[in-house]
Formats: C-alpha cells, sequence, structure tokens
C-alpha cells in the first residue's frame, strides 16, 4: 500500500481494527480498510499498482462503462480504461471460440501484487454484475502467483474454482451468457461508489463452489460431528459425486471443516469473550496442546499472542 510512511499506514490499521501480523479479516473490515486508506492515500486502488489512480477514477470509469449496451462492451471499455491508467500492466480481451477473457499483462519483469490483482479483476467482475442486475457467472478465474494457504477462500469472492502459477491473471466467461445491460442512474451510480468495494468485492452464496455450499451448510449445522454422508444427503448427491466435485475444486470435506474451524476460533479470539481453552473446546481439540500447534500452523503465530497483539491494535493511541 503507498502510504506517506509506515506512521501512516500504522493509523489506517489501527482505524481498522488491523494489524500487519497476517491477522484473518472480515468482509465489513475490508470495506473499511478500502474507505479509510483510498483518501489517505489519494489513491482509488490503494497504492496497489505503481502509477497512482488519482481521486474520481472510479467515478470516471462508471461514466464510461455506464453507457455500454452489452456486458462484452463493457470489458472492452474497462480494458481500454485501464490500459490508460495502468503502467506496470496493460489488459487484453481475447475471445476463443464462446470464450471470452479479460487477462492482465506485465509490462517488463514484475512480482504479481496479489491483492492488486484479485481487486481489479474483482472489479470488472462486479461492474459487469452491476450493469447486468445479477451475478454474471464466470467460466474460470486464474492468478500469476502460487496458491496461497487460503486459496478456498477465494470462493467468497469469485462464483469459479480459482487456479494458480498461470502465465496471466484472468477472468473468462461465456459470451453466449453475456447479455445486455440494464440502465442505471446517475443516483445508483452514487451508490455504488458510496459503498465501495462492498458491491463489486463480494457476491451471492447462490452462485458460489459446491465447496463454499457445503461450507455454508456446516455453520448451519453441528457441524463438529456432521460427516460427509449427511452433507451429501443435504446436497441431494451421492457421498463419491461430492468427494468427486470437492476434488475438482481442490479442496476436500475436512479441508472445509477445518478451515471452518480455523475461522471460527479466530472469530471467537477477536471477540475476546471466551478463553483459549474455551475456544480450544468449542472448535473440537481435544487438548489446549493440540490448538496451539494447529493455530499456529494457520496464522504464524500463537493463540495468545494473537490475542495480545488485538488488544494493542484496539488500545487508544
Amino acid at each position: 500500500m503507498r502510504c506517506a510512511n509506515r506512521e501512516q499506514m500504522d493509523q489506517i490499521l489501527h482505524q481498522t481494527g488491523l494489524n500487519a501480523s497476517g491477522q484473518r479479516v472480515t468482509l465489513d473490515q475490508i470495506v473499511l480498510l478500502y474507505q479509510i486508506a483510498a483518501p489517505k492515500t489519494q489513491d482509488e486502488m490503494t497504492g496497489l499498482w505503481s502509477r497512482q489512480i488519482r481521486p474520481r477514477a472510479l467515478q470516471h470509469l462508471l461514466s464510461t462503462v455506464r453507457d455500454a449496451t452489452s456486458l462484452s462492451s463493457v470489458l472492452y471499455r474497462y480494458s481500454t480504461y485501464w490500459n490508460l491508467l495502468l503502467d506496470d500492466y496493460q489488459f487484453q480481451l481475447t475471445q476463443t471460440g464462446h470464450i471470452l477473457t479479460l487477462s492482465l499483462h506485465e509490462q517488463g519483469p514484475q512480482t504479481p501484487q496479489r491483492f492488486g490483482h484479485l481487486l481489479i479483476l474483482k472489479l470488472a467482475h462486479g461492474l459487469l454484475s452491476w450493469l447486468a442486475g445479477h451475478e454474471v457467472p464466470v467460466e474460470a478465474v486464474q492468478f500469476a502467483f502460487a496458491r496461497p494457504a487460503f486459496a478456498a477462500d477465494y470462493a467468497v469472492i469469485f462464483p469459479a474454482r480459482a487456479s494458480f502459477d498461470a502465465p496471466h491473471s484472468a477472468l473468462s466467461f461465456d459470451v453466449d451468457r453475456l447479455g445486455p445491460t440494464q440502465a442505471r442512474s446517475a443516483a445508483e451510480m452514487d451508490e455504488f461508489l458510496l459503498r465501495a468495494p462492498r458491491d463489486w468485492m463480494f457476491t451471492n452464496l447462490r452462485e458460489h463452489t459446491q465447496s463454499l455450499q457445503i461450507r455454508e451448510f456446516l455453520y448451519q449445522s453441528d457441524w463438529s460431528d456432521c460427516q460427509l454422508v449427511e452433507a451429501a444427503a443435504w446436497a441431494n448427491i451421492t457421498p463419491r459425486t461430492l468427494m468427486r466435485r470437492l476434488d475438482a475444486e481442490g479442496t476436500s470435506f475436512q479441508a472445509i471443516k477445518d478451515a471452518l474451524r480455523r475461522d471460527l476460533a479466530i472469530r471467537d479470539l477477536q471477540a475476546g469473550r471466551k478463553s483459549i481453552e474455551e475456544i480450544s473446546q468449542d472448535v473440537g481439540f481435544s487438548s489446549a496442546a493440540n490448538f496451539h500447534k494447529a493455530f499456529r500452523r494457520w496464522t504464524g503465530t500463537a493463540p495468545g499472542a494473537y490475542r495480545v497483539r488485538l488488544d494493542q491494535t484496539r488500545s487508544p493511541d
């Protein structure tokens, strides 16, 4: 993130209740971080690209795409708009058969900025969905960086399986499913900008992958005792089919349960109402020692140290 100095970055993180230690964040914290960082850095992409994206750039982008009559035209306008602003990357829009792909190509040696690539591709998908009046289906999403440990979380953002270590970061769509746009008023555009990035960063659970649907089922049920056969019955498929679908998405039933257990533990640590021993029991660990080992594997730190850092970010200046 482009900030004037380390102190400014610390102030931004403090205002959102975050720190720089790898802490997992909520939807509301991401939205708040963007809404604080963009005006403070005077950069509407919060310093994620080599060139500053000056205030009102996103307003001009919306004005540019709002008059398009088709979603394919929206993608074309989106790519040409950013190609006028970015120095380190350029978009290409290509069609092979019925697949239309928006890809991000580096201009010279670059180390892919993980959140920057995610944010600018998600903005394209968010704008398409806003102008379509529904979440536009994504055929594929790929990223030019290594698969992170939390890769399954990308299903919360894109309604498609994400692949990694690709030559370029890209989004692909079926042109037969890219219909016309809906008219959007100036007032609707202002509301979209006011809520940014909430309306373009997060999508509808109904459209998402099998793994995210199973996670939601587990969250709403007695997840700790739930077995794969019960999840398959809920999804109205056989256990073998569920295993095959989850494997195709790069995950497993046990991995989904473990990720949910991790996120529930982190949520309770952030809330601060339970002891570490209580959290350990609630998320199904047979001993506090096993919980400490697992938590260190998830976050790189012990639960006690994680809670101390949270308390420090909440303390008054």
